[in-house]
């Protein structure tokens, strides 16, 4: 039988391929015992071995309680699935789990903190049909959404700020079942007593003082952290000298931008139509 030897180093998929293939190995079980196991085939784990298939959070896990490697596998998939992100994304992801206070600022699309898993799911099939992205990493980029998520609902929850752009709650995304239900969610999200959520018009024009999505986190230790990205890189800011004064702006942003009563208002109305 021909065995592919992959090197751990080209890649952080084949790193976790080799290690996979070793840890079955030192072990004495084959890919159909190892695979039995996790419940998947031979066939896919022969994939993932030898770097022909993403692995899945879900198969790490597996591999892990299979294994009984803690969560070895767990992490080495961080790794793969923070390959294909931006940079800075991945680290910006860490902060905001911890975040006391997380401001930000949405053009487009529906911040992924608050997408419904059909709304996400839309964006992800979207950009497979475009190349950008394959199937499995489309389920990923849906399951960090969930992941990131469970922020919102930790003990205690951290102050939540949004202000959407109108094309946010105005651009089509999906049927209108799913646009539907992603509106309702952001009502329901303005609700909670740990957020703020409000609308930019699209009248406030040049008083805009931002182009593109920002973010900005307050850390337990009140220092700030800002993540602002383009469509091909992303940057994640630590000096208090250039995030001190993208807080002033947003502080702006908020005051132009209409209440949270008048945001959920146009929502609403917007929701009418989608029914």
């Amino acid at each position: 039988m021909n065995r592919k030897e992959l090197d751990p180093d080209s890649s952080p998929q084949a790193a976790f391929g080799a290690r996979l293939r070793s840890s079955r190995e030192a072990r004495g079980w084959t890919q159909d015992e190892l695979a039995e196991r996790m419940g998947y085939s031979s066939t896919h784990i022969s994939s993932v071995e030898t770097g022909r298939k993403l692995p899945t959070l879900r198969l790490a896990r597996s591999a892990d309680s299979a294994l009984g490697t803690g969560d070895t596998f767990e992490r080495a998939f961080r790794k793969v699935r923070n390959a294909g992100l931006l940079e800075g994304f991945p680290q910006f992801v860490d902060h905001e789990a911890q975040a006391v206070e997380i401001r930000l600022y949405e053009v487009g699309v529906v911040p992924g903190l608050l997408q419904t898993p059909e709304y996400a799911a839309v964006l992800a099939r979207s950009a497979v049909r475009r190349g950008a992205i394959t199937s499995d990493q489309a389920d990923e980029r849906v399951a960090l959404v969930a992941e990131r998520q469970a922020t919102l609902v930790r003990t205690p929850p951290p102050m939540v700020f949004v202000v959407l752009d109108e094309s946010c709650v105005r651009v089509p995304i999906g049927e209108p079942a799913v646009m539907e239900a992603q509106l309702a969610r952001l009502v329901e999200f303005a609700e909670l007593p740990n957020t703020v959520l409000q609308v930019a018009p699209f009248a406030m024009g040049s008083r805009r003082p931002f182009d593109l999505p920002i973010y900005i986190l307050t850390l337990p230790d009140r220092s700030l952290v800002s993540y602002a990205e383009s469509a091909h890189r992303g940057h994640l800011e630590r000096e208090s000298t250039f995030v001190l004064p993208m807080l002033t702006a947003y502080h702006q942003l908020q005051a132009e931008a209409l209440s949270q009563a008048a945001s959920v208002a146009m929502i609403e109305q917007l929701r009418k139509g989608t029914s």
